[in-house]
């Protein structure tokens, strides 16, 4: 197997370990975050019903008229509080967060420091 195989492996039994723990409920739903290399997305997912509430990432129109790169923490900071901000307008104060297997370092820290700013507690 090569390596890049074994990390997406790897990233795919992450995912599944932490899923198997969290679930989003109407009262607390999940803040679900997808980083990728050149990008980071975040959902507010309700896994009851198997509805997103609400989502936000680097490639929102609003995000793009800040002129700001994707791929680095200050922008995962903005989404974070792009989402915080329509969680709170969709009537979400409470969350749960899903790293989605990654570290909580970094972007998806950034992100999350992002969204309390915004108003939510998790």
């Amino acid at each position: 197997m090569n390596r890049f195989k074994a990390k997406r492996e790897g990233l795919k039994r992450r995912q599944r370990r932490v899923r198997a723990k969290i679930f989003g409920t109407a009262e607390r739903p999940r803040l679900a975050v997808h980083r990728t290399n050149a990008h980071i997305y975040a959902q507010v997912i309700d896994d009851a019903d198997s509805k997103t509430i609400c989502s936000a990432s680097t490639l929102d129109p609003e995000f793009r008229a800040t002129g700001k790169l994707g791929s680095n923490k200050e922008a995962a900071e903005l989404v974070g509080e792009l989402v915080g901000k329509r969680a709170l307008e969709a009537g979400v104060t409470e969350v749960t967060f899903d790293r989605g297997g990654r570290l909580y370092h970094g972007r998806v820290k950034a992100l999350a420091d992002g969204a309390r700013n915004a108003g939510l507690k998790f």
